[in-house]
Protein backbone atom coordinates (compact mmCIF):
# COMPACT_ATOMS: atom_id res chain seq x y z
CA UNK A 1 0.00 0.00 0.00
CA UNK A 2 1.49 3.38 -0.95
CA UNK A 3 2.02 5.75 1.92
CA UNK A 4 1.80 9.49 1.54
CA UNK A 5 4.83 10.04 3.78
CA UNK A 6 8.60 9.44 3.69
CA UNK A 7 9.62 5.80 3.78
CA UNK A 8 12.09 6.12 6.66
CA UNK A 9 11.30 7.66 10.01
CA UNK A 10 13.50 10.70 10.64
CA UNK A 11 15.02 10.70 7.15
CA UNK A 12 15.68 14.21 5.80
CA UNK A 13 15.05 14.86 2.12
CA UNK A 14 17.69 17.57 1.67
CA UNK A 15 18.39 18.30 -1.99
CA UNK A 16 21.32 20.41 -3.26
CA UNK A 17 20.41 23.92 -4.35
CA UNK A 18 20.62 24.83 -8.02
CA UNK A 19 19.93 28.19 -9.61
CA UNK A 20 16.58 26.80 -10.79
CA UNK A 21 15.58 25.60 -7.31
CA UNK A 22 16.52 28.96 -5.75
CA UNK A 23 14.42 30.87 -8.30
CA UNK A 24 11.47 28.51 -7.88
CA UNK A 25 11.66 28.68 -4.08
CA UNK A 26 11.58 32.48 -4.20
CA UNK A 27 8.73 32.71 -6.71
CA UNK A 28 6.63 29.91 -5.20
CA UNK A 29 6.70 31.81 -1.92
CA UNK A 30 5.88 35.18 -3.50
CA UNK A 31 2.36 36.57 -3.89
CA UNK A 32 1.98 37.52 -6.68
CA UNK A 33 4.58 35.02 -8.01
CA UNK A 34 6.51 37.55 -10.11
CA UNK A 35 9.77 39.45 -9.63
CA UNK A 36 11.72 41.98 -11.72
CA UNK A 37 15.07 40.76 -13.09
CA UNK A 38 16.92 43.34 -11.00
CA UNK A 39 15.35 42.02 -7.82
CA UNK A 40 16.00 38.39 -8.74
CA UNK A 41 19.68 39.11 -9.36
CA UNK A 42 20.03 40.72 -5.93
CA UNK A 43 18.03 38.05 -4.15
CA UNK A 44 19.86 35.00 -5.50
CA UNK A 45 23.24 36.48 -4.56
CA UNK A 46 22.40 35.61 -0.97
CA UNK A 47 22.26 31.95 -1.99
CA UNK A 48 25.60 31.83 -3.82
CA UNK A 49 24.11 32.11 -7.32
CA UNK A 50 25.94 34.50 -9.65
CA UNK A 51 24.36 36.73 -12.25
CA UNK A 52 25.53 34.77 -15.31
CA UNK A 53 24.36 31.49 -13.76
CA UNK A 54 20.99 33.05 -12.99
CA UNK A 55 20.52 34.37 -16.53
CA UNK A 56 21.28 30.97 -18.03
CA UNK A 57 18.87 29.31 -15.61
CA UNK A 58 16.10 31.81 -16.39
CA UNK A 59 16.49 31.19 -20.12
CA UNK A 60 16.25 27.42 -19.64
CA UNK A 61 13.23 27.77 -17.33
CA UNK A 62 11.35 29.85 -19.90
CA UNK A 63 12.12 27.27 -22.60
CA UNK A 64 10.97 24.46 -20.29
CA UNK A 65 7.71 26.23 -19.51
CA UNK A 66 8.51 26.92 -15.84
CA UNK A 67 8.44 30.71 -16.21
CA UNK A 68 6.92 33.42 -18.39
CA UNK A 69 8.67 36.65 -19.32
CA UNK A 70 6.87 39.81 -18.25
CA UNK A 71 7.69 43.46 -18.72
CA UNK A 72 11.07 43.54 -17.03
CA UNK A 73 10.72 40.34 -15.00
CA UNK A 74 9.63 36.73 -14.69
CA UNK A 75 6.46 35.05 -13.48
CA UNK A 76 5.55 31.46 -12.70
CA UNK A 77 3.86 29.61 -15.55
CA UNK A 78 0.27 28.43 -15.19
CA UNK A 79 1.53 24.89 -14.56
CA UNK A 80 3.61 26.05 -11.62
CA UNK A 81 0.78 28.22 -10.31
CA UNK A 82 -0.99 24.91 -9.60
CA UNK A 83 2.09 23.83 -7.65
CA UNK A 84 2.04 27.09 -5.72
CA UNK A 85 -1.61 26.52 -4.79
CA UNK A 86 -0.76 23.04 -3.49
CA UNK A 87 2.15 24.48 -1.52
CA UNK A 88 -0.03 27.22 -0.06
CA UNK A 89 -2.62 24.62 0.91
CA UNK A 90 0.09 22.52 2.57
CA UNK A 91 1.16 25.50 4.69
CA UNK A 92 -2.40 26.68 5.40
CA UNK A 93 -4.70 23.68 4.89
CA UNK A 94 -8.39 24.48 4.59
CA UNK A 95 -10.33 22.25 6.97
CA UNK A 96 -13.84 21.99 8.36
CA UNK A 97 -15.32 20.48 11.50
CA UNK A 98 -15.29 16.71 11.30
CA UNK A 99 -18.51 14.80 12.04
CA UNK A 100 -17.10 11.28 11.67
CA UNK A 101 -17.75 10.86 7.92
CA UNK A 102 -15.05 9.59 5.59
CA UNK A 103 -14.50 10.27 1.91
CA UNK A 104 -14.28 7.09 -0.15
CA UNK A 105 -13.05 7.17 -3.74
CA UNK A 106 -13.35 4.00 -5.81
CA UNK A 107 -11.51 3.71 -9.11
CA UNK A 108 -13.95 2.45 -11.72
CA UNK A 109 -12.07 2.99 -15.00
CA UNK A 110 -10.53 -0.05 -16.66
CA UNK A 111 -8.09 -0.60 -19.50
CA UNK A 112 -5.70 2.14 -18.45
CA UNK A 113 -1.97 1.85 -19.09
CA UNK A 114 0.75 1.98 -16.40
CA UNK A 115 1.41 5.70 -16.93
CA UNK A 116 -2.28 6.58 -16.56
CA UNK A 117 -2.58 4.45 -13.42
CA UNK A 118 0.51 6.07 -11.90
CA UNK A 119 -0.78 9.56 -12.71
CA UNK A 120 -4.13 8.80 -11.05
CA UNK A 121 -2.42 7.48 -7.93
CA UNK A 122 -0.31 10.63 -7.77
CA UNK A 123 -3.40 12.84 -8.06
CA UNK A 124 -5.31 10.94 -5.38
CA UNK A 125 -2.31 11.08 -3.05
CA UNK A 126 -2.02 14.85 -3.65
CA UNK A 127 -5.67 15.10 -2.55
CA UNK A 128 -4.52 13.56 0.77
CA UNK A 129 -6.33 10.29 0.18
CA UNK A 130 -4.71 6.97 1.09
CA UNK A 131 -5.26 3.54 -0.44
CA UNK A 132 -7.03 0.98 1.72
CA UNK A 133 -6.82 -1.69 -0.93
CA UNK A 134 -6.29 -1.61 -4.67
CA UNK A 135 -8.68 0.89 -6.18
CA UNK A 136 -10.24 2.02 -2.87
CA UNK A 137 -9.04 5.30 -1.35
CA UNK A 138 -10.12 6.90 1.93
CA UNK A 139 -9.67 9.86 4.24
CA UNK A 140 -11.69 11.63 6.95
CA UNK A 141 -14.07 14.17 5.39
CA UNK A 142 -12.53 17.18 7.15
CA UNK A 143 -11.04 19.02 4.17
CA UNK A 144 -12.83 22.02 2.71
CA UNK A 145 -12.36 20.94 -0.88
CA UNK A 146 -14.08 18.92 -3.54
CA UNK A 147 -12.63 16.59 -6.13
CA UNK A 148 -11.62 17.88 -9.58
CA UNK A 149 -14.48 17.37 -11.98
CA UNK A 150 -12.46 15.41 -14.52
CA UNK A 151 -11.97 12.61 -11.98
CA UNK A 152 -15.66 11.72 -12.45
CA UNK A 153 -14.60 9.93 -15.62
CA UNK A 154 -12.45 7.41 -13.73
CA UNK A 155 -13.73 7.26 -10.11
CA UNK A 156 -16.88 7.21 -8.03
CA UNK A 157 -17.02 9.24 -4.82
CA UNK A 158 -18.91 8.23 -1.67
CA UNK A 159 -19.39 9.28 1.94
CA UNK A 160 -18.82 6.40 4.35
CA UNK A 161 -18.93 5.59 8.07
CA UNK A 162 -16.47 2.75 8.67
CA UNK A 163 -17.30 0.30 11.45
CA UNK A 164 -13.61 0.12 12.30
CA UNK A 165 -12.51 2.76 14.85
CA UNK A 166 -11.36 5.86 12.98
CA UNK A 167 -8.10 6.30 14.89
CA UNK A 168 -7.15 2.69 14.19
CA UNK A 169 -8.02 3.07 10.51
CA UNK A 170 -5.94 6.25 10.23
CA UNK A 171 -2.92 4.46 11.69
CA UNK A 172 -3.34 1.79 9.03
CA UNK A 173 -3.56 4.27 6.17
CA UNK A 174 -0.72 6.59 7.21
CA UNK A 175 2.47 5.85 9.22
CA UNK A 176 1.84 8.81 11.49
CA UNK A 177 4.69 8.19 13.91
CA UNK A 178 7.17 8.24 11.02
CA UNK A 179 5.82 11.56 9.73
CA UNK A 180 6.00 13.02 13.21
CA UNK A 181 9.57 11.80 13.76
CA UNK A 182 10.77 13.30 10.48
CA UNK A 183 9.03 16.60 11.28
CA UNK A 184 10.86 16.77 14.61
CA UNK A 185 14.21 16.06 12.94
CA UNK A 186 13.48 18.87 10.48
CA UNK A 187 12.64 21.27 13.31
CA UNK A 188 15.91 20.44 15.06
CA UNK A 189 17.86 20.79 11.83
CA UNK A 190 16.49 24.23 10.95
CA UNK A 191 17.08 25.44 14.50
CA UNK A 192 20.79 24.67 14.07
CA UNK A 193 21.21 25.90 10.49
CA UNK A 194 22.35 29.51 10.12
CA UNK A 195 23.66 29.64 6.53
CA UNK A 196 21.15 31.23 4.10
CA UNK A 197 21.65 28.51 1.49
CA UNK A 198 21.40 25.81 4.13
CA UNK A 199 18.19 27.26 5.53
CA UNK A 200 16.61 27.54 2.09
CA UNK A 201 17.48 23.89 1.42
CA UNK A 202 16.05 22.85 4.78
CA UNK A 203 12.81 24.77 4.35
CA UNK A 204 12.34 23.35 0.86
CA UNK A 205 12.40 19.95 2.61
CA UNK A 206 9.88 21.29 5.14
CA UNK A 207 7.46 22.17 2.32
CA UNK A 208 7.82 18.71 0.77
CA UNK A 209 7.11 17.16 4.16
CA UNK A 210 4.06 19.34 4.72
CA UNK A 211 2.72 18.23 1.34
CA UNK A 212 2.73 14.69 2.78
CA UNK A 213 0.86 15.64 5.97
CA UNK A 214 -2.52 13.84 5.83
CA UNK A 215 -4.14 16.79 7.71
CA UNK A 216 -6.28 14.57 9.91
CA UNK A 217 -8.81 15.72 12.50
CA UNK A 218 -7.04 16.36 15.84
CA UNK A 219 -8.74 13.40 17.50
CA UNK A 220 -7.07 10.99 15.05
CA UNK A 221 -3.52 12.29 15.54
CA UNK A 222 -0.89 10.90 17.92
CA UNK A 223 -0.10 12.96 21.00
CA UNK A 224 2.36 15.78 20.38
CA UNK A 225 1.71 15.97 16.63
CA UNK A 226 4.19 18.60 15.29
CA UNK A 227 2.27 19.70 12.19
CA UNK A 228 1.31 23.13 13.53
CA UNK A 229 4.83 23.73 14.84
CA UNK A 230 6.37 22.88 11.47
CA UNK A 231 3.92 25.17 9.66
CA UNK A 232 4.65 28.02 12.08
CA UNK A 233 8.40 27.60 11.53
CA UNK A 234 7.96 27.78 7.75
CA UNK A 235 5.63 30.79 7.98
CA UNK A 236 8.18 32.61 10.13
CA UNK A 237 10.98 31.77 7.71
CA UNK A 238 9.02 33.09 4.73
CA UNK A 239 8.23 36.30 6.62
CA UNK A 240 11.90 36.82 7.53
CA UNK A 241 13.08 35.91 4.02
CA UNK A 242 10.72 38.40 2.38
CA UNK A 243 11.81 41.11 4.83
CA UNK A 244 15.49 40.44 4.19
CA UNK A 245 14.93 40.31 0.44
CA UNK A 246 13.13 43.66 0.40
CA UNK A 247 15.87 45.24 2.49
CA UNK A 248 18.56 43.85 0.16
CA UNK A 249 16.78 45.18 -2.92
CA UNK A 250 16.24 48.63 -1.35
CA UNK A 251 19.93 48.73 -0.51
CA UNK A 252 20.99 48.57 -4.15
Amino acid sequence: MPMNVPARSGALDLRPLSARSVVLSLLLGAHPPELPVRDLVRLVEGFDVGGSTLRAALSRMVTAGDLRRTDGGYRLSDRLLDRQRRQDDAVRPRTRAWDGDWEMVVITATGRGPAERADLRTRLTALRLAELREGVWLRPANLARGLPGDLDQVVQHYTARPVRPSAELAETLWPLEDWSATARVLLAHIAGEARPAGRLTAFAAVVRHLLADPVLPPGLLPAGWPGAELRAAYTGYRRDLIGEARARVRGT
